[in-house]
């Protein structure tokens, strides 16, 4: 597993048997528990998604988009962001040189700080809402009704961020003591309360959800950001951990995290505020009612397979990156980081390949009832595809973007992530304002960020590791080319003959014709793979293998 900048290789760290089940950064139980539990909570997040569009109008869908993305956009960045990489890092390296007891102790201080600083931020939202709903949607000026609206919703859910604050931090300590399966279905609790306590609320508020039963959807949200942190808590008192209030906020450990914090805000940034970007120039373009949710729910399509690959692999890998970096940049740091970039790369290729090509069929099927039109089909596709390009590149940089804060280099991401914000800034500025182009542009925009996000980060930390198997990653890819193109004419046939007569189906025909049409091409690519000897495909069927036999 070498790279061709690295002149020998390393076979002190064999493919197979794995030197031990926790250095192994796709271990196929700990990677196996993480994806299923995701995929559990990425699903339940569609249902509410669905639910959500066929209930209520684009223009109350706009609204509570742009109510949401600020607390949404903190939590991804402080809380299942930056505040959770540090910490993780910090906390797992603890536990291994010093133990549970000085761990516990970090964890008392971390958690104190959280609940005072998030509390701020918190309030500080609902002050601020009316401007900050101001500067996100400017291109509704002429909109009177739903500035007064969005700031109403934003300043209910911004306690949000507390709640899921506390959760990350609760989510780090369990993975740490390698307790996977619990923290990784904490969201799909929040699903599932938000979807029940959001929907009862709004249908007590209003029968006919109109503006009253958003506000009930909005307290829905806020209470599955409590029933998130409550899920995780008899497992954290199951490992022994009983929290103390503590201001020992001077701790060494404390300044560390908060050290190797602020540059990965910056750093995790890149797609969240080019995300926001997004929403503000959505706001600008010619068409008022949907642009915002239409990218919306194309982006959270997208989230799918990169909750479920992406941030399962990143998942797994990180505390391992953390343990194995005390010991400096080895071959086992690279070997991990490599297999994690090569598994990533596996499964999310597929993924992105199918969504470009049937894109429509997979909206219409999920979305295309109540309020939503087959125009919205259509332009929440056009935006899909475009993300999808993305994908990729968005799953590799959670598994190399926390491997800088590892290893003490975490400005170089913070670096990367201003240039890619400036660079989308300028390119929706260009597709919205001069070429006057749709919405689709500007999810074309952010896969674009991603791609050279990605492309800045890999070599930055191949010249500081001395390489990262990049031989091996190219060999992978190269064997995956002809699957995955394999898997696009399969699902590019059954969109056009087996998919044939679309608008004529049921709904019950089309899940089944459209599911026949996933699994044939899936299961192309998987069969190519297998036949053209990818290490990683047989290393995801042992995961499946394993899992059957259980």
């Amino acid at each position: 597993m070498s790279h061709p900048s690295d002149p020998t290789p390393s076979s002190t760290v064999p493919a197979t048997p794995a030197p031990a089940p926790d250095e192994k950064s796709a271990s196929a139980k700990a990677t196996g528990v993480v994806a299923l539990a995701i995929m559990c909570s990425r699903v339940l997040g569609l249902v509410r998604e669905l639910i959500f569009a066929a209930l209520f109008a684009p223009g109350l869908r706009d609204c509570f988009t742009v109510a949401f993305r600020t607390p949404n956009m903190l939590r991804d960045l402080f809380a299942e962001g930056a505040l959770s990489t540090a910490f993780v890092t910090v906390f797992s390296q603890k536990l291994k040189t010093e133990g549970d007891d000085s761990a516990w102790r970090l964890a008392h201080r971390i958690l104190s700080l959280s609940v005072v600083f998030m509390s701020f931020v918190s309030l500080a939202g609902v002050l601020l809402a009316p401007l900050i709903v101001r500067l996100l949607a400017g291109g509704w000026k002429t909109e009177a009704w739903k500035i007064p609206f969005t700031v109403q919703l934003a300043q209910i859910m911004y306690p949000f961020i507390l709640l899921v604050s506390l959760a990350a931090l609760v989510m780090g300590i369990l993975n740490s003591k390698r307790v996977y399966g619990v923290p990784a279905m904490a969201s799909s609790f929040f699903n599932i309360v938000s979807i029940v306590g959001g929907a009862g609320i709004g249908w007590l508020l209003d029968p006919t959800f109109g503006t009253k039963a958003m506000i009930g959807f909005s307290i829905g949200t806020l209470l599955g950001g409590l029933a998130q942190l409550g899920v995780q808590l008899p497992a954290l008192w199951k490992l022994g951990y009983r929290f103390r209030f503590s201001r020992d906020w001077s701790d060494p450990g404390v300044k560390r995290i908060l050290q190797l914090m602020w540059p990965a805000v910056i750093a995790g940034s890149a797609v969240q505020v080019n995300v926001l970007l997004n929403t503000i120039f959505a706001s600008h373009l010619e068409l008022k009612d949907g642009p915002v949710s239409w990218l919306n729910y194309a982006f959270r399509l997208m989230q799918l397979p990169l909750g479920v690959f992406g941030v399962a692999v990143a998942t797994v890998t990180l505390p391992v990156l953390s343990r194995v970096a005390t010991e400096g940049i080895t071959d086992k740091f690279r070997s991990v980081l490599g297999a994690g970039n090569r598994l990533v790369l596996f499964l999310t290729l597929p993924s992105a390949v199918g969504l470009f090509v049937l894109a429509e069929p997979i909206i219409s099927l999920l979305y295309e009832r109540g309020k939503f039109t087959h125009y919205e089909t259509l332009a929440t596709a056009a935006a899909l595809k475009w993300y999808a390009v993305g994908l990729i590149f968005y799953a590799c940089i959670k598994v190399i973007q926390p491997a800088f804060t590892a290893i003490d280099r975490r400005f170089i991401p913070m670096y990367v992530a201003l240039g890619s914000i400036a660079l989308n800034a300028g390119l929706n500025s260009l597709f919205v304002f001069h070429f006057h182009f749709g919405h689709e542009y500007l999810a074309l925009s952010t896969a674009v960020i991603a791609a050279t996000n990605f492309a800045l980060l890999y070599f930055m930390m191949t010249k500081i590791a001395g390489g990262l198997e990049g031989g091996k990653l190219l060999g992978t890819l190269a064997r995956l080319i002809p699957a995955v193109a394999l898997l696009g004419l399969v699902a590019w046939g059954g969109n056009h003959w087996v998919l044939n007569g679309w608008s004529s189906f049921g709904l019950v025909r089309r899940a089944l014709m459209l599911g026949l049409v996933l699994m044939l091409a899936g299961g192309t690519y998987f069969s190519a793979a297998g036949v053209l000897k990818v290490e990683e495909a047989a290393q995801f069927l042992n995961i499946l293998k394993r899992k059957a036999r259980r």
